[in-house]
């Protein structure tokens, strides 16, 4: 039971301490809910970084007002945010922060009003948002609070419990949003995480040890309906169809359940039709959902009826998150003064590549990429560390366009983000750079460049999943073609080779192998001569990466 009428800003950093260490104590499981059954999957670990970068700046001294603390709050976050799910939750907090100006004690009306300010700029910050993501929890929760103030404006206890009981409720429901989602068998892990936060904040109002705190994490991994559908190719048909027949007409018999089905297939396919003359389920992929449930009608009587536009999930599931809106509220490291007119700032992970953006001239180099996200600060600061009037920064993974976009915002200099999402894409990019040239010339060459560099990568799946109709088992050896699962098996040598046949074609001309960490000079100088002795009509190198996880990262140009 929460006794707390007023939150002050004590009360508030004792709330996100404890948040906090919650989401630490399930990282790795947030972790595991990542869509992509690879070793790189890091929602859970962004958040939890980015959430002890605010921790630290509220904890730096004591904030007795509600909205210096807040204000501290989002102002570490946004340094240490890292990784989409990192800066959304940055986001968030600034939104919390901004509702609460002039606020010394937090009420329950107020709390719910940051919230759901909180997740206004969030969505602002996203120029695409997907629902059935954190944004989803976030803004569904708010909502829901709001509602639940308005009836008891006094009564924190009533409050979270709406809280917890609306995040939950709508994290549940995000696989029927996110058709990715339902085909991993998983909620969305930045939803998760962030109810994690708000389960400390409820701890520490009640008074509880957070050791001892329910997560409801224990049907994370169950949350998706078994009809789950391949969205990556090509629709026959645009709905899908299920419901349930009951109380069949009496002079019903399987015969009829056979015409039945017959009648289903020459309207669509992927019919099922499960079960007897008591009850039956199902389903159809048709264009004609109207006639799938009359030819039912005629038999027994309908309920549990559900019609899913495969088309709209379909367009949903390409769809592309991209970043639009950054704040600019925290000081930025000092700038060095300008000695030349362009400068780069690239992310890498491993010697090998790191060297190759030295020798392309990059005068920085933050470390981070596939396994660690760089923070907003890190990439802030190596910017204001290059001495040109425009920087270039690649960030070199998907992961970090979000804050290499925000650290563009931050800083006072003319910086410019190639999207580049891996590193192959990066050196093509600085290959393509000319220093005579005007800076949006060179933003053209080098996002051109970029986009036709093909690449492959392999590695290991750290769960049983299913993608893109591939079975996939816990230590399975699988190949990604742009970013997409599309090979699995129990050899690197195979999977690679089976990867390249897709990748490569006639117009093709180079292609680079770089091995990581866990693979031999020898093992790898091997498989590059294979691929030689295959493509013989391209030129081909072999050249150490350095990168840990992925064994391989193979570009094709």
């Amino acid at each position: 039971m929460i006794q707390f009428k007023t939150i002050d800003g004590l009360l508030l950093r004792d709330m996100a301490v404890a948040g906090t260490a919650l989401l630490e104590r399930n990282r790795e499981a947030v972790d595991a809910l990542n869509v992509f059954p690879v070793p790189d999957g890091d929602t859970g670990t962004n958040m939890t970084l980015t959430m002890q970068s605010a921790t630290r700046e509220i904890n730096s001294k004591e904030f007795l007002r509600a909205d210096e603390a807040a204000n501290a709050l989002a102002k570490g976050a946004l340094r240490g945010a890292r990784g989409n799910s990192g800066v959304i939750t940055s986001q968030l907090l600034r939104g919390f922060a901004k509702s609460l100006n002039g606020v010394d004690k937090i009420t329950p009306v107020q709390f719910a009003a940051a919230l759901a300010k909180g997740a206004e700029m969030a969505y602002k910050a996203v120029m695409k948002p997907k629902e059935g993501t954190i944004l989803t929890v976030a803004r569904v929760v708010a909502e829901d609070a709001q509602k639940q103030a308005s009836r008891d404006p006094e009564d924190f206890d009533k409050l979270f419990s709406v809280i917890l009981k609306s995040g939950e409720a709508i994290l549940k429901k995000t696989p029927d949003m996110l058709p990715a989602l339902k085909q991993a068998g998983v909620v969305d892990s930045g939803g998760r995480g962030l109810m994690l936060i708000y389960q400390g904040y409820a701890a520490v109002l009640r008074g509880e040890d957070i050791s001892l705190t329910e997560t409801g994490m224990e049907n994370d991994f169950s949350a998706a309906s078994d009809d789950c559908h391949d969205l990556t190719r090509d629709l026959t048909y645009t709905y899908c169809v299920n419901f349930t027949l009951s109380h069949f007409r009496e002079d019903c018999d399987e015969h009829d359940l056979d015409s039945f089905r017959r009648r289903l297939n020459r309207i669509g396919d992927n019919v099922t039709v499960s079960g007897d003359l008591t009850q039956a389920k199902v389903h159809v992929h048709t264009d004609n959902p109207g006639s799938a449930m009359e030819y039912g009608i005629e038999l027994a009587e309908l309920s549990e009826i559900r019609v899913d536009n495969l088309a709209a999930m379909k367009r949903e599931l390409e769809a592309q998150n991209a970043p639009e809106e950054a704040p600019a509220e925290p000081e930025a490291p000092a700038e060095a003064a300008p000695e030349k007119k362009y400068g780069f700032v690239a992310v890498s992970l491993g010697a090998g590549f790191s060297q190759f953006f030295q020798d392309l001239n990059v005068d920085r180099i933050v470390e981070g990429g596939q396994t660690m996200n760089p923070a907003v600060d890190d990439l802030l600061g190596a910017v204001n560390q290059v001495p040109a009037e425009c920087v270039f920064i690649l960030p070199n993974n998907g992961n970090v366009i979000f804050a290499a976009n925000q650290a563009a915002e931050l800083s006072k200099k003319d910086v410019r983000v190639i999207p580049t999402k891996n590193v192959a894409m990066g050196i093509a990019a600085a290959i393509a750079f000319q220093n005579d040239l005007p800076v949006d010339e060179n933003v053209r060459r080098m996002e051109e460049a970029s986009q036709h560099v093909k690449t492959g990568t392999v590695t290991y799946a750290i769960r049983d999943s299913e993608y893109n109709g591939i079975q996939i088992r816990q230590g399975d050896i699988i190949g990604l073609h742009n970013g997409q699962i599309e090979f699995s098996g129990s050899s690197v040598r195979d999977v690679v080779m089976d990867m390249m046949k897709s990748i490569v074609t006639e117009d093709d001309e180079l292609i680079t192998v770089y091995f990581g960490a866990d693979v031999s000079e020898e093992d790898a100088k091997s498989l590059a001569a294979e691929i030689e002795a295959e493509y013989d009509f391209c030129d081909v190198e072999c050249h150490n990466g350095g990168q840990p996880l992925y064994y391989y990262l193979i570009s094709v140009e």
